[in-house]
């Protein structure tokens, strides 16, 4: 029998708020002109993503559930939604959506379940104990319970096929993005710049993460720490970063702490969350990715599409998705961090921002298109579907 030529899929996504999975579950859902209909279910609640999933047309559930917990009469109404959904295929996102939907699935008589792992399983001793059990749960069951498995990196499939999920299941699928969207935009970073109150000749470095310890600002802090205090105002007497994300305020008692003791209070510019991450991008003369771990890290191909120039460390797949475009330093290692950052502006000063920041953006339109992604997702899906009849 073949596969419907309108495929039916529903996704569990353990919430809607501003991450990198909901943002691509977001660009998924409503990516024009495809032969899926797509329903979202949020285990807890709309986040930012909800309202804009359904003025796009989709479909969106939440559940309401507690964050880190779930009932018996939470995970009975998630599986009658999916019977009375009848999907083609079910598609999970993260640890907790994968465990609790994948069971709901399997109870509901749904087999086409794909699993998402979304996280790079490095520095689990850094994660919450509630993700370190339900990964491993999730290996045992991982050659029960999915048919598939998406991994959006090729690191973190590496590293979760050794804490034992089932090889044969894991699909590599990168990140797509809306090239149309980011891109480079003059006007955006003149306008984001003078919100920030920095001119334009004045050199910009930032970060686009929330406040979370895999995230590592105090690497990024120490690295610019280094520039400016150790030297650096020589070269940089103007530098200063900006810091935008979830937890990026004043009112974070233990980032404003660690800018005080690093005396970086006048360096510093804390800026929040934002939705507009182009705009954002377009602002900065170098995005840097801090992090300790990552699995496939949304913000640099997101900055290399706006030919924003990038640093990164050395974490997931970082350094594939910059190739040879852009400098990679060890994690953890903040010198080495400033060193690179030392080096890129360097370069901008020779050579110019956008003649630096060209070829990132070049390798992202050949790689990582969004109709790349799309596609991919919806093989594996027809595949699965076809496979459970």
């Amino acid at each position: 029998m073949n596969s419907p030529a309108v495929l039916r899929v529903t996704h569990v996504i353990t919430g809607l708020g501003q991450g990198g999975a909901e943002a691509v579950l977001f660009r998924l859902a409503t990516y024009p002109d495809q032969h899926v209909h797509h329903t979202v279910v949020s285990l807890t609640d709309d986040g930012v993503y909800g309202e804009r999933l359904r003025a796009a047309g989709v479909t969106v559930h939440t559940l309401g559930m507690a964050r880190g917990r779930v009932s018996l009469s939470d995970f009975l109404t998630l599986r009658r939604l999916l019977i009375a959904g009848k999907p083609d295929a079910v598609q999970t996102w993260m640890y907790h959506a994968d465990l609790i939907g994948g069971l709901a699935a399997r109870l509901a008589g749904i087999r086409a379940l794909a699993w998402g792992i979304r996280n790079s399983g490095a520095h689990l001793q850094r994660s919450s104990r509630s993700a370190r059990a339900v990964l491993k749960l999730c290996a045992l069951l991982s050659g029960r319970v999915p048919a598939a498995i998406v991994c959006a990196a090729r690191d973190a499939a590496v590293r979760h096929e050794q804490y034992g999920y089932r090889a044969e299941r894991l699909v590599v699928i990168a990140n797509g993005y809306d090239l149309s969207r980011y891109q480079p935009d003059a006007e955006a970073r003149q306008r984001v710049r003078q919100s920030w109150q920095v001119g334009d000749d004045v050199p910009v470095i930032g970060c686009v993460a929330r406040w979370d310890p895999l995230k590592d600002h105090a690497n990024l802090l120490g690295a610019m720490a280094s520039l400016v205090h150790d030297g650096g105002p020589q070269r940089f007497p103007e530098l200063r970063c900006v810091l935008v994300g979830r937890g990026m305020s004043p009112d974070n008692a233990e980032l404003a702490a660690l800018i005080d003791r690093l005396g970086l209070r006048d360096r510093v510019l804390l800026a929040g969350p934002s939705d507009e991450v182009p705009a954002v991008m377009n602002a900065l003369d170098i995005h840097v990715l801090s992090s300790c771990a990552e699995g496939f890290p949304n913000v640099v191909a997101e900055a290399m599409a706006c030919g924003t120039p990038c640093v990164v460390t050395d974490v997931g797949d970082a350094a594939h998705i910059v190739d040879q475009t852009a400098v990679v330093v060890p994690p953890e290692q903040p010198e080495a961090l400033a060193q690179g950052i030392a080096r890129t502006l360097e370069n901008i000063a020779v050579r110019g921002r956008q003649a630096v920041g060209d070829p990132g953006r070049d390798r992202v339109l050949a790689e990582f298109d969004l109709a790349h992604m799309v596609a991919a997702y919806d093989a594996v899906w027809r595949r699965i579907a076809q496979e459970s009849r």
